[in-house]
């Protein structure tokens, strides 16, 4: 079983909070989903999709990458169909990110720009590719990052759960090493807090819960212009 704490919060602008995590420590399974639409389409869209997530491993009586990627898209049809018989949630959806552990190793599930990172030997990797225009236009258009971080289409998702019967599922397996950190977040954090100030959060002193109010505390200094969440896992054995 995996060390996890978690904390989300407004951010310093918004009123509600459309993102959502859940940590299923019986199944060493942690999810973090930022909605999206009208009202409080957004958050019933993110705890939607967690919930559905997490209900279909509970249920599925075995683990693996592909029980995973069969729970994602179960979320996505459950969202789907909430979108379909309802309005007031038609246009709905979210980001989705999961971390579940499998013997000695982190399987990770991704669609949209929610994000996973790895800590371990001095270095924060990105695990996860973000479903975005940036990532995957922008940037192939040869854009630099300059231009990239006043785009108005900066903030577009080429793909997210509840959007389309057809999805796309970036997946993921990272061996465990011992003392390994792991940073499931929304683009609330890593959208404004740097690289460098994770690394320096992540390196410091201090309990998962204190990390994880600090990365808070950085992303409403950089003004906070959306809602913010941060999921720390730490392996302190050898993965098995």
């Amino acid at each position: 079983m995996l060390e996890a704490f978690g904390l989300s919060d407004p951010g310093c602008i918004r009123t509600n909070n459309e993102d959502y995590f859940m940590l299923v420590a019986p199944l060493d399974l942690y999810i973090v989903a930022d909605g999206m639409g009208g009202a409080q389409a957004g958050e019933h869209a993110s705890k939607l999709a967690v919930e559905t997530l997490v209900d279909f491993i509970a249920k599925a009586g075995s683990t693996s990458g592909e029980v995973l990627l069969n729970a994602v898209q179960e979320a996505n049809k459950r969202v789907l169909a909430a979108a379909d018989g309802d309005a007031a949630l038609h246009g709905m959806g979210t980001t989705l990110t999961a971390c579940w552990k499998v013997g000695p190793e982190l399987l990770v599930a991704n669609v949209g720009d929610s994000r996973a990172y790895v800590y371990q030997r001095g270095e924060l990797n990105v695990i996860t590719e973000d479903q975005t225009w940036i990532n995957e236009v922008g940037r192939r258009l040869g854009l630099g990052d300059d231009a990239l971080r006043t785009h108005p289409m900066r903030h577009v998702l080429t793909m997210a759960i509840g959007v389309s019967e057809s999805l796309r599922i970036h997946s993921y397996a990272v061996p465990l090493e011992p003392g390994a950190l792991f940073l499931l977040c929304s683009d609330g954090l890593h959208g404004v807090v740097t690289p460098l100030e994770i690394v320096e959060t992540l390196s410091g002193d201090g309990s998962l819960e204190d990390k994880c109010k600090i990365l808070i505390d950085a992303a409403k200094r950089a003004g906070g212009p959306d809602n913010v969440t941060a999921v720390l896992l730490r392996n302190e054995t050898n993965g098995q």
